[in-house]
């Protein structure tokens, strides 16, 4: 069973941000947390990202850019990234992630989520959108014991 999921982007405040908070947002039996791959580490989210999760009613957690680590690697059950570079760096870096690593988009036919970064507040709630139903993709699969039986 999935208990714990990892969300990578490049710069970790963008989409996974977002990611981690709809996805605890919408299974909260989960733990969630993300990470970058040139992650600016130690920033907040961007305020448009947060901005983007208040206007929809869904909790910004705490946050603080980090860098993905091996540790985060070896901890998650499944790490969903945004687009097929990620993919590949990650599992290119490390081949043991091939099975548990998937584009975040991979049941809306391997969709690959923009990054909205220096962008304006319409890219960030296009961003919102598309990762809503990206995960409602993966809500099936995520389901606690109890929904299962």
């Amino acid at each position: 069973m999935i208990n714990k999921v990892l969300v990578i982007c490049i710069g970790n405040i963008c989409r996974s941000p977002m990611a981690v908070a709809l996805l605890r947002h919408h299974a909260p039996h989960l733990q969630v947390e993300s990470a970058g791959l040139r992650a600016c580490v130690g920033e907040d989210m961007d305020s448009l990202t947060a901005q983007v999760l208040a206007d929809n009613q869904v909790p910004r957690p705490a946050h603080a850019a980090c860098q993905l680590t091996d540790e985060q690697v070896r901890w998650a059950d499944l790490i969903l990234v945004m687009d097929q570079r990620q993919l590949r760096s990650i599992t290119d870096t490390a081949p043991h992630t091939r099975g548990k690593t998937f584009l975040i988009g991979k049941w809306r036919d391997d969709f690959e989520i923009d990054d909205p970064y220096r962008r304006p507040i319409a890219a960030f709630q296009r961003t919102y959108t598309e990762l809503t139903r990206c995960i409602e993709g993966w809500l099936p699969y995520l389901s606690s014991e109890d929904r299962q039986r």
